[in-house]
């Protein structure tokens, strides 16, 4: 059932490749693996068992044994939210990209490609087949970037190219190094390794590993590649990049982190909160900054993320919880803003708030494209009914109790996300149009279609996030017992 997940699009883009396959068909068939993918996440989800925190649907096969590496893909809470999330905004993607779009096989086999890196990476129970699938992602996004990107693709595709392969290289060496020092023979995931190993070399470890992650996410100081690739790429790949491939630091920090290194994650832990309040803080006062609406959005990204990192240092029940839905509740928001960002481009040629103005005008404007980036500012900065506000407040409720101070101050930024939203939506769309701007042309509803389906989608978790706490329940449970274990060891020692 997993393995579909990985080889069907990476079959789909082989065909794609293949010459004489028309733009259109291209487009065809990417649109129907990633609708496909979509909805066989959400069979998948109606089959999962909601109380197990193990994996399930577990796919295991000898790959290379010599080296102990195995293909063990699998599936629980944390990972199948973000499964879903990944066929939603791939699907997503390739519907909002422009049909006229030059080399159009090339550009949609990288974006089935990427979908299958994605999927790999958060289906693999063993750390080399993770990294490869964590690799795997590189080419095809850098080449979506310098292909299809602005005037300066070139130099936001290789300084992303740049940070990612540090990344890799990082993440490579915290493996190695974990199932060396461990004297383990197989590289499969196993939540025990780290506890035969000295403190000191847990924590340089993890360490590694945080640098790694913190590289993708990404946080304070290692986020200069982020601003440059959003502004650079295309729609459909900011798209993705920030509601997906983000995504990949985050669940690797709670999955090989936190679940790897419980004992040296509680040592750092109080690190790792600051560093959160940091990384938030400047994302924030770097947006309110900005007069590119893209900038905008993706520095509103890299303070978004720090919430996660505040909830996995805390590492309580609730935080976790929030940590997984802050996951979901961003992809979905800042898909929304980028695809609405896009709209305004395309229709206006400019994405400058000094010179947009009066947008929400309904007779010459773009009413629809405006109010649906209204309720998307209003999702980003947590307001009440809708997902935002859950992944928010849960974050902010577990973590209270942990580390007060950062709360607060993580609380006031979110209370600044506000601020420069409002910025925006004030000077992009309300006031008298510029007779430069008037009588743009209409935007079809089958451009505001993906737009109004991430909307409601945003609005119903806002309304019923039970449907998602549910299936990550147990899983971000069992995530804290470990650490647990730890407290009542150090307590032990003191006593």
């Amino acid at each position: 059932m997993l393995s579909a997940f990985v080889w069907i699009p990476v079959i789909a883009a082989v065909i794609g490749f293949c010459p004489g396959v028309t733009p259109r068909f291209s487009r065809w068939i990417a649109l129907t693996v990633a609708f496909s993918m979509f909805i066989w996440s959400i069979v998948l989800a109606g089959k999962f068992e909601v109380l197990n925190s193990d994996w399930q649907f577990q796919e295991l096969t000898p790959w290379i044994e010599t080296l102990g590496i195995t293909y063990h893909l699998g599936v629980d809470g944390l990972s199948l939210p973000l499964l879903i999330l990944n066929g939603l905004l791939t699907t997503v993607a390739v519907y909002s990209t422009h049909q006229l779009i030059n080399r159009p096989r090339f550009y949609y086999g990288l974006i089935l490609l990427l979908n299958a890196g994605v999927a790999g990476a958060f289906l693999a129970q063993d750390l080399l087949l993770f990294f490869l699938f964590y690799e795997m992602e590189l080419i095809p996004l850098y080449l979506l970037i310098a292909i299809w990107g602005g005037q300066r693709r070139e130099y936001a595709a290789t300084k992303f190219l740049i940070y990612t392969a540090i990344s890799g290289i990082l993440l490579l060496v915290a493996f190695l190094g974990l199932v060396g020092f461990s004297g383990s023979s197989s590289f499969a995931y196993d939540q025990t390794l780290s506890s035969v190993l000295p403190l000191s070399t847990q924590i340089a470890l993890l360490v590694t590993i945080l640098l790694a992650f913190a590289i993708k996410i990404p946080l304070v100081p290692f986020h200069t590649w982020l601003p440059d690739a959003h502004v650079e790429a295309s729609t459909p790949v900011s798209i993705l990049l920030a509601g997906v491939l983000l995504k990949l630091g985050t669940y690797g920090l709670l999955r090989f982190g936190l679940g790897l290194f419980p004992e040296a994650w509680s040592v750092l832990a109080p690190w790792l909160a600051t560093w959160a309040v940091v990384s938030v803080l400047y994302g924030v006062f770097a947006a309110i900054a900005q007069t590119d609406m893209k900038k905008t959005v993706a520095y509103s990204s890299i303070g978004h993320m720090g919430y996660i990192l505040l909830a996995a240092a805390a590492a309580t029940p609730v935080s976790l919880m929030g940590a997984v839905i802050q996951m979901v509740s961003h992809g979905l928001i800042s898909g929304l803003l980028f695809l609405l960002v896009g709209i305004i481009y395309d229709k206006t040629g400019s994405r400058d708030l000094n010179q947009l103005k009066g947008l929400l005008n309904p007779e010459q404007g773009l009413p629809i494209v405006g109010s649906l980036m209204v309720l998307g500012v209003m999702a980003s900065a947590g307001i009440p009914g809708m997902a935002g506000f859950v992944a928010e407040f849960l974050c902010f409720r577990g973590s209270f109790s942990v580390f007060p101070v950062q709360t607060w101050l993580c609380m006031f930024a979110t209370g600044l996300t506000a601020v420069y939203f409002v910025m925006l939506l004030n000077r992009a769309f309300f006031g008298a149009m510029d007779e430069a701007m008037a009588d743009l042309p209409s935007v079809k509803w089958s451009e505001r279609i993906p737009a109004v389906i991430l909307a409601v989608i945003i609005v119903i978790l806002g309304m019923q996030p039970g449907w998602l706490i549910g299936r990550s329940e147990a899983t971000t449970n069992a995530m804290q017992e470990p650490l647990m274990t730890v407290d009542v060891m150090v307590t032990k020692k003191v006593l």
